[in-house]
């Protein structure tokens, strides 16, 4: 089922000019499209659409040791509440935490890359609110963090 991912504010790159209004197309673990929203509805009629409060942009990488959880599944998942879609190899060294990133879909990266929004890419999303708080996560095109 496709599903368009619309937020106030949408960013390719962290770093661009915003697009007001717009959304995100998913479909499957893809970026089928992105957009003002208006165009995105009348392109995806029957899409399903999940509407965020804040900016939408490209999941993060986390740069860092993954932060202090007592068990491997529960260290990833503090990633994912930050917004990242990927790891540092070199911090995701014990093979409890690679086990845990590969079962959610969390990437293991050798070095950081730049991160972006962009037509076929794996869906790899991002919400913020205005304060920084991650708001929802989203990894080839499933929903694995939702703040309540």
């Amino acid at each position: 089922m496709l599903t368009l991912h619309a937020a106030p504010a949408v960013c390719l790159t962290w770093d661009a000019e915003p697009l007001a209004d717009g959304g995100v197309a998913v479909e499957g673990d893809r970026i089928a499209a992105v957009g003002p929203l208006a165009e995105l509805l009348e392109r995806f009629p029957g899409a399903r659409v999940r509407r965020w409060p804040g900016t939408l942009g490209p999941a993060l990488v986390h740069e860092g040791p993954l932060p202090d959880a007592p068990s491997p599944r529960e260290r990833v998942h503090e990633v994912l509440k930050r917004g990242a879609a990927a790891v540092l190899a070199e911090h995701a060294t014990d093979p409890g935490v690679r086990a845990a990133a590969g079962r959610v879909g969390v990437a293991v990266l050798e070095r950081s890359r730049p991160v972006a929004i962009a037509d076929t890419a794996r869906a790899d999303l991002a919400v913020f609110a205005e304060d920084g708080r991650c708001i929802a996560t989203v990894l080839g095109g499933r929903l694995v963090h939702r703040r309540a």
